[in-house]
């Protein structure tokens, strides 16, 4: 997918280096939580084992985001597959110094364009942690709706379920 600023790209065992460096930002750590990515090949088990394995299962998955003028990576934006929800959600994550720049928005609504059109989805969901009020704030301005706020079964994390309409 391509927007104005932004690329979106399937992941590849290449971007290793750049999901070290995500998935241990401190905001990944506080409201996605540890995946133990610790080292190039944790992040290359991360990558086939989460994203690629979604392409493959679902024709989806966490895409790699990066500026288009110069291929920089700057987030992962995409959509998942999770057994506890109704529809695919969507997922989003963004280094810290490409936060707040609107980078989020362009590429999540990209993301949902496509879902729509290419995928046929009708409802898209997103789940985040009460207390990620840029999430929130995003997800609203995509025009998701807060439905409900739960408890991850067998878990005490303590989500907020977001759809369209």
């Amino acid at each position: 997918m391509e927007t104005p600023r932004l690329l979106l790209r399937r992941l590849t065992d290449a971007d290793a280096d750049f999901i070290l460096e995500l998935l241990n930002t401190p905001s990944w750590l506080r409201f996605i939580g540890d995946r133990g990515v610790r080292n190039p090949d944790d992040a290359r088990g991360y990558i086939r084992n989460g994203p690629q394995h979604s392409y493959e299962q679902h024709g989806f998955g966490l895409d790699l985001v990066a500026l288009k003028e110069s291929g920089t990576p700057i987030g992962l934006c995409g959509l998942l597959k999770r057994d506890y929800l109704d529809h695919p959600d969507i997922g989003f994550a963004f280094l810290p110094d490409y936060a707040g720049k609107g980078y989020g928005y362009e590429a999540a609504s990209a993301v949902i364009a496509y879902a729509r059109t290419e995928l046929g989805l009708e409802k898209i969901a997103a789940i985040t942690d009460p207390d990620n009020t840029g999430s929130i704030r995003l997800l609203e301005k995509l025009g998701l709706r807060f439905r409900k706020r739960f408890f991850l079964a067998g878990t005490n994390e303590d989500l907020l379920l977001f759809e369209t309409d």
